[in-house]
């Protein structure tokens, strides 16, 4: 890909070496906060401060704690060591390869959508918080239709290389472009009707529609490579072939049969290779958002 020298977007939150839920203290509140905490807590006026700032946060649904802070001077809690963490050349490199193609995906998007907003990309190490819960970096990158962020560790990509034979930056950009294929979900309110379907069917049911809502975000992924080529001609030969390959990769198939030597197609989330490659080449093909109902297609 000829990403260098090109925008990279601002839109990035880098967490890197932040630790998740250890740096942020209980319940991602600053220990900072808790001598004056303590302090107004005593207090006559204290007690009616607090109770107005807890009535607020139910009112508006703002996190408490990020309201109490913003009233000692800190504004959004932030943890301390953010600007400290010193990445490896490889790593800080794909650090800035990730904000190039998010930034071509709000390009391509905004161009696209008229009620596209921007996402934010939160980069971690480790463990993270997010409004749908920790993680850990096993559970690789994955998007939050909560926060509306998109949470990736750097060495997912390093993992899928070696563990997944799955190299190359296009195959790196098209694990960005499938989550915010699922921010566009969100953006279109497919994300909230699947979640509705959640605890109505059985978890077997239920896994057929996760794969739909997975193999869509893969189409949507490719919608934005074929609009991203038309706009910057950022891909090179075999750059397709990569995102194919790591398409075929990670799918519940391949993985299931590497993992244990056996498929349980009824315990699918995402979709076998052979789907999943698919409808990336096939959103690649047509850049047509119509061609992506994969809730009604027949077979997947």
């Amino acid at each position: 890909m000829k990403w260098k020298g090109r925008r990279q977007s601002s839109n990035v939150e880098d967490r890197r070496g932040q630790g998740g839920d250890n740096s942020r203290g209980i319940g991602g509140f600053s220990p900072m906060l808790l001598g004056p905490l303590i302090k107004l807590l005593f207090s006559k006026t204290g007690l009616i401060i607090v109770g107005i700032f807890l009535i607020g946060s139910f009112l508006t649904g703002n996190n408490p704690l990020n309201i109490i802070s913003q009233f000692f001077g800190g504004g959004q809690i932030q943890t301390e060591n953010a600007s400290h963490y010193q990445g490896t050349e490889k790593e800080n490199e794909l650090a800035q390869f990730s904000a190039t193609i998010l930034a071509n995906t709000e390009d391509v998007w905004n161009a696209q959508l008229e009620n596209y907003r921007n996402p934010t990309l939160v980069l971690f190490t480790g463990s993270v918080s997010s409004a749908c819960g920790s993680a850990s970096s096993a559970t690789g990158p994955f998007y939050c239709p909560g926060d509306e962020k998109l949470y990736l560790d750097l060495s997912f990509f390093s993992d899928m290389e070696r563990q997944l034979n799955a190299p190359g930056d296009f195959a790196q950009a098209y694990v960005i472009a499938h989550e915010v294929g699922h921010h566009i979900q969100k953006i279109m309110g497919i994300t909230e009707k699947i979640d509705r379907l959640r605890g109505t069917m059985s978890k077997t049911e239920y896994n057929k529609y996760s794969v739909r809502l997975e193999l869509q975000a893969d189409f949507l992924a490719g919608v934005w490579a074929h609009h991203s080529q038309e706009m910057t001609q950022m891909m090179e030969a075999g750059d397709l072939e990569e995102a194919l390959n790591a398409a075929n990769a990670i799918g519940d198939d391949r993985l299931q049969k590497n993992a244990s030597g056996r498929v349980v197609p009824d315990s699918f989330t995402h979709g076998t290779s052979a789907q999943r490659m698919r409808w990336f080449k096939k959103g690649f093909e047509t850049g047509d958002l119509s061609q992506g109902d994969t809730f009604n297609a027949n077979p997947l």
